[in-house]
């Protein structure tokens, strides 16, 4: 059955966009707790610094979040949906090496989501210390306050389990809110300091790169703004284009606005060199200021939420791409991208809470943030150009003016970033170990495809029958299963065959195989079957919608129940117990599991990513578990994976005198 992807179903509407901004915009929303705090860092406020710094975050966001993402790359959607590996989809097949840069990409949004939580829950829990009665209570980096940030971040971890649904529906308004409490505050500011409008003029950010001292490295700072950009691709799927497109007109205007607004406050402070103040808590009154540090703490869990949930999905991702293990992946909800992961969960509830321990002020933080998306957006920008080169077959002379133009932009915040890495090599560190466990997979997969391949079914249907027929082989099972990964039922794996007919001649009255397919419908449950041989060689094609577990004992038995009360098969006449709802029948399924043999001659390098994946396998989620096959009815076969054998072994025979 197919299934329309959630992309293309999301019309323009204003619960869509309602929607939108609740799932969309978490992170590049809530930069304004922390970007120009960051851009003044130790610095006298000047005029220069002020307007030079707001003309860069609004190029920034013009270039980046609007021209690069919302304008063009939103427009690379497979079927639908959208993300680094929607992309790389898309593309694969005309690049070989394209794997690399999507991997890349992946590995260093998966850092992003260990770095965004605290930040941003920590920038907005350190502006209680400008409520009345609590400055010296609620101190940045002191215990208190990196307790209630841990208590805040470990909660939110604790209630993936049960998914986003129950308060989901609340995340779009409650960011209607934020927004529009942002332009409020810098419209106020702005109306009162009109001049500060000027700072949208190019030549302010040119001025303060080229001639502020040291002016090039604020760009570090100042690509904080963008850094939820990628979140507008990955998330295409939930929300659609229309959407997107049309509530970033409403975001950006509420983001520049009080960037300009943060400005106007600062220029007020001409000469000073402001430290411990966060410009943004400065714009509100101070008997709003406690509601208002409610609203920006809500809104940074919902931009966390954000992340955690873009994780789940790039692993989900992953895992289907063989760029990852597989794991278990639970589904708390009825809505396709609510998926939960519980390993996933875990590292990165182990990695922000880390990362609150080791910086824990905010302001610490964003001397590391930044670094890994700039990476991610430089892998996007790749992809881009062989999409816009292959798949839309845009003229080159335009494509490389695109290209050029993203190219300056990035490897300028690249280079302005590239001191990060001292501070942030926790997140650099954890990025190589993702990009390496994806780089081991997907190359040892290559690897192993040599040795799995498949054959013509017609070839070995002759000789199954005659096994079956052969009484002088003592009968395996009544019912042999197999689950095979044959997406064509012409088609078998050739150690299915070396199984069944080679190895250990497996006699059975009927041999199953069962191929399962997932749909994008939740609670979809539909099969077919093909007799390729009347009452002998049977196929099951399931499809199951993904809030399914692929519980094949429980399903395949039902397929049984069915086929006999319709007289189908011709085992109705041998087993009464199958007229019963609750039968026991004779059912062996044989999961296949390859081992890598010793007598496999391969270079030192291929020896070595074997040799990981197979370590790494072992901490994967079994076939059998995945599959929900109980221990009694599977037996499980280890079978050599030999891919290069050493066949010229320098033995001779000698004989004796």
């Amino acid at each position: 059955m197919a299934h329309t992807t959630s992309g293309h179903n999301h019309k323009l509407s204003v619960a869509g966009l309602i929607v939108t901004l609740g799932i969309i915009y978490g992170d590049i929303g809530t930069s304004p707790l922390y970007v120009f705090k960051s851009i003044i860092n130790h610095r006298v406020i000047t005029e220069q610094l002020v307007y030079g710094a707001i003309s860069c975050v609004f190029w920034t966001l013009t270039l980046q979040t609007t021209f690069k993402y919302v304008f063009l790359t939103l427009r690379a959607d497979n079927r639908g949906e959208g993300g680094i590996f929607s992309l790389f989809a898309l593309v694969r097949r005309y690049v070989k090496w394209i794997y690399i840069p999507a991997i890349i990409g992946a590995a260093m949004l998966l850092a992003d989501g260990m770095i965004t939580p605290p930040i941003s829950v920590a920038s907005a829990v350190e502006g209680l210390g400008g409520v009345r009665g609590m400055e010296n209570i609620i101190v940045p980096g002191n215990n208190l306050t990196v307790g209630i940030v841990m208590a805040i971040i470990s909660l939110l971890f604790f209630f993936q389990r049960f998914g986003t649904k129950i308060v989901g529906f609340a995340f779009g308004p409650i960011m209607l809110i934020w927004f529009s409490m942002i332009l409020l505050l810098g419209f106020f500011q702005v109306i009162h300091h009109a001049e500060i409008l000027k700072s949208l003029n190019p030549y302010y950010a040119y001025d303060l790169l080229v001639n502020y001292p040291k002016g090039f490295w604020i760009l570090g700072a100042v690509f904080l703004c963008t850094t939820g950009a990628e979140a507008l691709y990955s998330d295409l799927g939930h929300c659609g284009r229309q959407n997107i497109q049309v509530s970033w007109m409403f975001v950006k205007t509420a983001l520049v606005i009080n960037y300009m607004g943060q400005g106007a406050w600062l220029i007020m402070h001409m000469g000073e060199s402001i430290e411990g103040l966060n410009p943004f808590y400065e714009l509100m009154p101070h008997w709003f200021l406690l509601a208002g540090i409610c609203i920006a703490t809500v809104a940074a869990i919902i931009a966390s939420q954000a992340l955690i949930s873009g994780s789940f999905t790039l692993i989900s991702e992953a895992i289907s791409l063989n760029f990852w293990p597989r794991v278990t992946i639970k589904f708390p909800t009825d809505q396709k991208g609510q998926i939960y992961i519980p390993s996933l969960n875990l590292i990165l509830w182990a990695g922000c809470i880390t990362m609150l321990f080791f910086f824990r002020k905010s302001e610490h933080m964003e001397a590391a943030y930044g670094f890994s998306i700039i990476i991610t957006m430089i892998m996007t920008t790749i992809l881009m150009n062989f999409y816009m080169l292959n798949v839309k077959r845009w003229r080159q002379s335009i494509v490389a003016v695109i290209i050029l133009i993203f190219s300056v932009v990035e490897i300028s915040f690249f280079v302005a970033n590239i001191v990060k890495v001292k501070e942030s090599y926790i997140t650099f560190v954890f990025s190589l170990s993702m990009i390496f466990v994806m780089m081991i997979w997907h190359r040892a997969r290559k690897i192993a495809n040599r040795y799995l391949d498949f054959v013509k079914m017609k070839d070995y249907l002759e000789p199954m029958v005659e096994l079956s027929a052969d009484k002088d082989i003592p009968k395996y099972a009544t019912h042999l299963v197999y689950l095979t990964k044959a997406n064509n039922y012409r088609e078998i794996e050739h150690r299915i065959i070396d199984s069944i007919l080679n190895r250990k001649p497996k006699r059975a009255d009927i041999y199953w195989f069962i191929h399962i397919d997932r749909t994008d419908s939740p609670y979809g449950m539909e099969y077919s079957i093909r007799e390729l041989v009347d009452d002998k060689v049977m196929r099951v094609d399931f499809k199951l919608g993904f809030r399914i577990q692929p519980r094949v004992n429980v399903l395949f038995k039902k397929v049984m129940q069915e086929l006999n009360e319709c007289h189908e098969l011709g085992i109705y006449s041998k087993y009464e117990s199958l007229k019963s709802k609750d039968f026991h029948a004779d059912i062996t399924y044989v999961i296949i599991e390859s081992f890598f043999s010793i007598e496999n001659e391969l270079s030192f390098r291929e020896d070595f990513i074997m040799d990981v994946y197979f370590n790494i396998k072992h901490l994967a989620q079994s076939d059998q578990k995945a599959f929900g096959l109980d221990n009694d009815m599977t037996i499980v076969e280890h079978v050599p994976l030999i891919i290069k054998a050493n066949e010229n072994l320098p033995l001779r025979r000698v004989f004796d005198r």
